[in-house]
């Protein structure tokens, strides 16, 4: 039997169907006593630092924690879990930790790399230890703003090192208490097999290699390009969900919605080839099902059943009334997306609306969907989904917007263009450019930018470069290449022209025009970074 400290925050769905998955049952904490009574006992850190350690506290469970700890009982974290070990985090200054650890978990210095880490690294081993049996050097899943630094590390719990800027520590063990930063549980068979590990193991007690290196890294790991697959998932005209595919953002082909498939059954067609991470878009609306019916609830629950990589949700992430008359916030719709199996929520035209009364205003309000839900979740699991179309123009002169001189002329030869952000599906242009959108989102505290291109939509003629480094410049945080992908070669030239951490594709993959597999071999053939 193992026991969940599922506190009410995130997706823990998708560690208890890991653990399911491994064959093992869970049962939750519902008491302090529940934490010292555990035969083994997972600890997912999920959300921010402050809210899970205030969590926590309003629940009676830091001081039985810290007692089973102490006491050496068997305990694994996961994530920010592993940042709760410390006194305290630069995340939520003031706010105390179980002091397990000294010192302060840090946030990752500027440099030229993003903020937050989100995608596939290594891990490089200071000791040995069952937890890592049968582990090949394979990446697992980070995602994560903040780290503990490995001058701060105490050496007796030291047990693993990654680098990213800097070299942190991704993983600490003292006996029969162990806490990752990456998630094991959506790390794929790597991640399944280490989580199994501890699950079966009698005994975790690390022991010291002889080693001259034993307090410094072996090699220096790096980060992944991640290849996304994506799922445009709406009701046909008969009710039935299904995965669509536009052409300039248009789902209708000779008056029916074109069908690709299953949305469940694409997705762990996807994961089982080989996708860094799975996105589902929702192009319906489902305002008037109350929140516990809305259909892409139980897509997202059966597919974190199957799938173990990180699952995106977007669409309809804004306040409501349901057909019952119960009003939701945005943060009450992501709760709803992320304790259904969703890691990270994507915001669109919602975010545009957003953005345009922060321009106006020069403040933040602290009420839209981007800033209650990066502050109980972290800036981590906000994705902005942005849908920008060129406009051409003679000269900047002509836009207050910002602007860029274009290797691909306009219709009457114009040399320069600007990026209109849209809204509705592509059918409202906003008097509001990408870059304008992106830095506005990136201040309020979104993660990671979801960046679409109407013009390159649907016709496999490859990424808009220009817009990706556009925006890529104005912004510190991950940006998803997203629209024209039509050959494996068009991922080598984006990855290789652009500063783009991840690429996204979704009818080549549903056709099976390109399959993932041959997306990854030619990254590789190429000397991208790839898992």
């Amino acid at each position: 039997m193992i026991t969940l400290l599922d506190y009410g925050a995130g997706n823990v769905r998708s560690v208890r169907n890991a653990i399911a998955k491994l064959g093992y049952t869970v049962q939750d904490v519902n008491s302090p006593a529940d934490i010292l009574n555990a035969e083994r006992l997972i600890f997912p850190g999920v959300g921010s630092y402050g809210s899970v350690m205030e969590r926590l506290r309003w629940d009676g469970y830091v001081e039985p924690l810290i007692e089973r700890i102490k006491s050496d009982k068997p305990v694994l974290g996961i994530c920010v879990a592993l940042q709760a070990l410390f006194e305290g985090s630069e995340e939520s200054p003031g706010v105390a930790g179980l002091s397990i650890l000294k010192g302060q978990v840090k946030r990752f210095p500027a440099s030229s790399l993003s903020v937050p880490q989100i995608g596939w690294n290594g891990v490089n081993l200071h000791r040995e230890s069952s937890l890592f049996s049968g582990y090949n050097d394979e990446k697992l899943y980070f995602v994560h703003s903040y780290c503990a630094l490995l001058e701060d590390a105490d050496k007796e719990w030291l047990l693993t090192t990654t680098n990213y800027g800097l070299e942190f520590v991704s993983g600490v063990q003292k006996g029969n208490v162990a806490a990752f930063q990456f998630h094991p549980e959506k790390s794929g068979a790597a991640g399944l097999n280490l989580l199994g590990n501890y699950l079966q193991s009698g005994n975790n007690e690390s022991v010291v290699v002889s080693s001259p290196k034993v307090t410094g890294s072996q090699s220096e790991t790096r980060v992944a390009r991640r290849v996304v697959a994506c799922l445009d998932v709406r009701a046909n005209d008969n009710g039935d969900l299904v995965v669509t595919k536009g052409d300039q953002y248009d789902v209708r082909d000779k008056g029916e919605v074109r069908n690709l498939g299953k949305p469940v059954e694409l997705a762990k067609r996807y994961y089982e080839e080989g996708a860094d991470e799975i996105t589902f878009l929702n192009i319906t609306g489902f305002r008037d099902f109350p929140m516990q019916d809305q259909p892409m609830l139980e897509v997202l629950q059966k597919t974190s059943e199957q799938v173990f990589v990180p699952l995106t949700i977007g669409g309809g992430i804004r306040e409501f009334t349901d057909s019952n008359g119960r009003e939701y916030t945005s943060l009450d719709v992501a709760s709803e997306y992320f304790r259904s199996g969703a890691d990270k929520i994507s915001i669109g035209s919602d975010a545009c609306y957003t953005a345009e009364e922060y321009l106006r205003t020069g403040k933040k309000s602290g009420k839209s969907s981007i800033e209650q839900i990066s502050m109980v979740y972290g800036s981590q699991a906000v994705v902005i989904s942005v849908d920008p179309r060129r406009v051409y123009v003679k000269s900047p002169e002509e836009t207050e917007h910002n602007c860029i001189e274009t290797t691909v002329p306009g219709p009457d030869g114009e040399k320069y263009c600007w990026y209109q952000c849209t809204v509705r599906g592509g059918r409202e242009g906003r008097d509001l450019d990408a870059v304008e959108l992106a830095s506005s989102c990136e201040a309020l505290g979104a993660g990671e930018i979801l960046l679409n291109c109407i013009d390159k939509d649907g016709t496999n003629s490859g990424f808009d470069f220009e817009l990706i480094n556009h925006v890529k410049s104005a912004v510190t945080i991950p940006v998803i290449a997203s629209s024209g992908a039509g050959s494996a070669a068009h991922f080598v030239e984006v990855f290789l022209e652009t500063g783009a951490e991840a690429a996204l594709a979704a009818g080549i993959f549903h056709r099976k025009e390109v399959p993932i597999a041959e997306v990854k071999e030619a990254l590789s053939q190429a000397g991208v970074e790839i898992r």
